[in-house]
């Protein structure tokens, strides 16, 4: 039997949650020259560049932006084996001292955020560590939550079903 699929955001839902999302990250952030945010491969960093291009529409330049890739830091099964010091990773810049924003699409379990989060402190002491997601569905294993969602998508406010579908063009910065 297939699970069944519903659609959380639709392109214009998508477009309105990374514009909103944006403009939270710059208001909490004001003033903070050391903000920096960094995507989780593949998703995750899509939608980071995608945020760095609305912070630049509203005024907010300079940011920089990197993704991290990290299945050599997971604990169920999903990751791929290995010495996490091999972790992929694009970060042309130091943690030390930063602000950090990590960036992802969907919030389930946490287990993938648990995972970046010990990837980050093997990369560096970053002043605080924040969170963003698109699509916030609930029903932790880990206890973690978001500072900045685009959509509450939990068990008991609006059921997402057994996949979760974000549908959207390819977009282009």
């Amino acid at each position: 039997m297939i699970a069944a699929t519903t659609t959380a955001l639709d392109a214009a839902a998508v477009a309105r949650s990374v514009k909103r999302l944006a403009h939270e990250i710059a208001e909490r952030n004001s003033g903070a020259d050391n903000l920096v945010l960094v995507g989780i491969v593949r998703r995750g960093a899509a939608l980071a560049e995608r945020l760095i291009a609305s912070l630049k529409e509203a005024g907010k330049n300079g940011f920089p932006v990197g993704t991290l890739d990290i299945p050599s830091y997971r604990d169920d099964g999903k990751g791929a084996p290995g010495d996490p010091r091999l972790i992929g990773r694009n970060i042309p810049f130091s943690l030390d001292g930063k602000r950090v924003v990590l960036v992802d699409d969907v919030l389930y379990t946490g287990r993938t955020v648990r995972a970046a989060l010990e990837a980050l402190s093997d990369l560096g002491r970053p002043e605080s560590i924040q969170l963003a997601v698109l699509v916030d569905r609930g029903e932790r294993e880990v206890p973690i939550r978001a500072d900045y969602v685009g959509k509450i998508c939990a068990r008991f406010q609006e059921p997402c079903g057994g996949t979760v579908c974000i549908w959207e063009r390819k977009w282009a910065p």
